[in-house]
């Protein structure tokens, strides 16, 4: 059955449009919260948000809808999406809600759904409340209408145990962090759990107005920090996303560090202390072939799913994992979350800074990268990469790839896009091969 609502990552698009309208939003209230109703306790969910203009509606939609199938709300207000998922299991709740549309701009929202275990809903969960959302809502009597309530000391909860991520032994004075929020949902408990652990800190993108969130800030907009680092003559810097579940870091040279040298870091810092699980990381076919070959040195395997934080988690729990995440900066340590959590994996970069004495620029160059190209091809309507002219070419780029490279072609999940990557060791054939492939897909579009 092909998804109407769902993609790669909950319910995303434009808001007042397609999926992500007010009455839509409603409706999803509704099914997630009549397939949850289980057992004869009082049901309960905690929503939290962004800072997007369009969040206020949003959450009263969703309000609307849990409420009148029998659902309690319990409302957060701003908050990183790892903090719901963390808040739906310590409250006891039979699903969290994430109103976010991550790394995107202001003009687009989304519904991140977590099941009672603060884990994402699986793919069947998710078919289950497609399914609801189709049907008449199941409305309780008046008399068993949902109560809903905002609750005060979320951020001191979040803050409280993000901080557990540190050894109590780990203090960051004397370090000097440019902390970049994004103007989104991180923009005070991230900068206030690494100035309770002693940093000197220099913040930016935190001060949301509804529209700013993402714009020029943040994980995917470098340019600002890199420079406020280098200006500052500071020890590194720290940059989140809209909703807070990625991390990419910058060195004291003003250099970028992806998500996946974060986990090669990490992963070989366990490694050494006999802490690290699974015998290796997860990733995603986006990682770098760098990551992949370093690892194996260290004995270790990487293992990769399809894009999308889900898949990673959902491998990692199959296989007993405790380090995974994606290039893209999402890090999911499962020895301190149920998902991505940029701020933990920020504090165990800056633990990792302190106890090697070394600077940012040597502790996390942890491999050399082989070169990579990714580019974007945005089409309006059908499916170019099943035209007969484009598979011709995939398959011969893989040929001339085959004992040197990787090349991995998809559509996107959460836009109208054909992302096409290739690697291998000589940059100017990675760079032919990924423009032929994006002329062939143009063409097709």
């Amino acid at each position: 059955m092909a998804r109407k609502f769902f993609g790669t990552d909950g319910i995303r698009g434009r808001t007042n449009e397609g999926v992500m309208t007010a009455e839509i939003a409603m409706k999803v209230g509704q099914a997630a919260g009549t397939h949850f109703l289980r057992g004869g306790h009082r049901h309960r969910v905690v929503i939290g948000k962004d800072t997007r203009l369009s969040g206020y509606m949003m959450e009263s939609a969703l309000v609307a809808g849990f409420t009148s199938v029998g659902m309690d709300v319990i409302m957060t207000g701003p908050l990183p999406t790892p903090a719901i998922a963390l808040l739906t299991r310590e409250m006891r709740a039979d699903l969290g809600v994430m109103i976010s549309a991550s790394h995107n701009p202001f003009e687009d929202n989304g519904i991140k759904l977590f099941g009672p275990d603060g884990f994402k809903l699986s793919d069947e969960a998710e078919m289950a409340i497609e399914t609801l959302i189709a049907q008449e809502p199941l409305l309780v009597s008046p008399d068993r209408i949902g109560r809903a309530r905002r609750i005060d000391d979320a951020s001191g909860r979040y803050i409280h145990a993000v901080k557990q991520s540190v050894a109590s032994d780990i203090r960051f004075d004397g370090l000097k962090v440019v902390v970049d929020c994004a103007n989104g949902a991180a923009y005070k408990v991230a900068p206030a759990a690494i100035w309770e652990l002693g940093a000197d800190i220099v913040t930016m993108g935190v001060e949301p107005d509804g529209t700013n969130i993402n714009r020029d800030v943040g994980s995917t907009s470098l340019d600002a920090i890199k420079a406020r680092v280098v200006e500052e003559e500071a020890h590194i810097g720290i940059a989140l996303d809209g909703d807070a579940d990625r991390l990419i870091v910058i060195d004291e040279k003003g250099r970028t560090v992806d998500g996946d040298q974060i986990m090669g870091l990490i992963a070989s810092r366990l490694h050494d202390r006999g802490d690290l699980k699974g015998g290796g990381v997860v990733a995603t076919v986006m990682s770098n072939l760098g990551l992949e070959r370093y690892l194996e040195g260290q004995g270790l395997t990487l293992e990769r799913t399809k894009v999308g934080d889900r898949y990673v988690l959902e491998r990692m729990k199959q296989g007993g994992f405790n380090v995974g995440g994606e290039q893209s900066g999402h890090m999911i340590l499962t020895d301190h979350g149920t998902t991505g959590d940029g701020t933990v994996a920020a504090l165990r970069v800056l633990a990792s800074l302190v106890r090697s004495g070394k600077p940012a620029s040597e502790l996390l160059h942890v491999f050399d990268p082989v070169p990579q190209l990714l580019k974007n091809v945005r089409y309006s309507g059908g499916k170019p990469l099943e035209n007969e002219s484009v598979k011709a070419v995939i398959a011969e780029a893989e040929k001339e790839l085959e004992g040197k490279g990787r090349l991995v072609i998809r559509p996107s999940g959460t836009e109208p896009v054909i992302r096409v990557m290739a690697e291998g060791d000589d940059a100017a054939q990675v760079e032919q091969v990924v423009d032929r492939i994006c002329d062939a897909v143009r063409e097709a579009a």
